[in-house]
């Protein structure tokens, strides 16, 4: 609900922008020598795959946790060219720094089982896009979008009982690298004009991509049973052969390669596994500034 009310405050934002002084409006009508430009831009994500990503179990409750590493802080930069008044291309660049995802919260004080691992994404895109003026201050856009680089950067601390007398206790950071995407980008929003080629603008925009997983690194590791130092290896195996926490092993190898197909009966905590697609989409608000180069 929350989320839903940000998402209407930005909509609100985009179009009711005051606009008081008629005599000061600025219009592309007025520039029409500046056709290129660029365009400074940041915003919020919100996730709009909506894409089961675990569980949070407590004393009271057992409840399914949704996301997409989508959501999160960004910034674009855009450089583009106008034809006409209406229509235009534009080449953009754009950093993501994700919010937290809950992947798995178990917290059973009772029980002494503590388990928590949450994943965000970081993320470097670009885009090509089609614009279109649909009016002087109302525009939109929409074309492709590429990952060119990043991670998804996973966090998680683990303390169970493995019997009335062994504790373990885990703390790792895995990196997930995936393969380059091919998604979709569309925004629709106002401008508002200074000068002849200053505008500010607040806009609409959605992020349709997922990323499949290629590989991943542990790149921090440390555990114990009752004090005594673990191996990742010792860690796997005495996972992998409990009979409450098998569903963990296979996290637990320094590396891991990601294929769509495997053996019948192949190992399931290997360094080979099966891939799976990651949901990168958001529905997010951004706000910015743009430049109209003249002659």
């Amino acid at each position: 609900m929350i989320k839903t009310n940000k998402v209407l405050l930005g909509l609100l934002l985009i179009f009711y922008i005051p606009v008081n002084a008629q005599n000061n409006k600025i219009t592309l009508e007025e520039k029409t020598s500046s056709q290129f430009y660029v365009s400074a831009s940041g915003g919020y994500s919100f996730s709009s795959a909506g894409v089961r990503f675990g569980t949070e179990t407590t004393r009271t409750r057992v409840e399914n946790t949704y996301g997409s590493y989508g959501e999160g802080l960004n910034t674009q930069l855009r450089g583009g060219y106008l034809f006409d008044e209406n229509f235009g291309v534009e080449i953009g660049f754009g950093y993501l720094n994700g919010a937290d995802q809950k992947n798995l919260l178990i917290d059973l004080p009772d029980q002494s089982q503590y388990i928590n691992i949450e994943s965000r994404g970081r993320a470097y895109g670009a885009s090509a896009s089609l614009v279109y003026n649909f009016t002087n201050n109302i525009y939109g856009r929409f074309g492709a979008l590429i990952k060119l680089g990043g991670r998804t950067e996973s966090k998680g601390k683990i303390n169970i009982a493995l019997s009335q007398t062994e504790k373990l206790d885990v703390k790792y950071t895995q990196d997930y690298k995936g393969r380059l995407p091919l998604g979709f980008i569309g925004a629709v929003g106002y401008k508002y004009g200074l000068n002849n080629n200053l505008f500010l603008f607040a806009e609409l925009e959605y992020m349709g991509v997922s990323v499949t997983r290629d590989s991943s690194k542990m790149v921090n590791f440390s555990a114990n049973v009752n004090g005594e130092t673990r191996s990742i290896d010792e860690v796997r195996s005495i996972l992998f052969n409990h009979s409450s926490y098998s569903d963990l092993a296979p996290i637990f190898n320094k590396n891991v390669e990601y294929v769509d197909e495997l053996p019948l009966g192949a190992n399931p905590v290997a360094e080979k596994q099966l891939s799976q697609k990651v949901p990168y989409s958001s529905f997010g608000i951004n706000l910015g500034i743009t430049y109209y180069l003249g002659k």
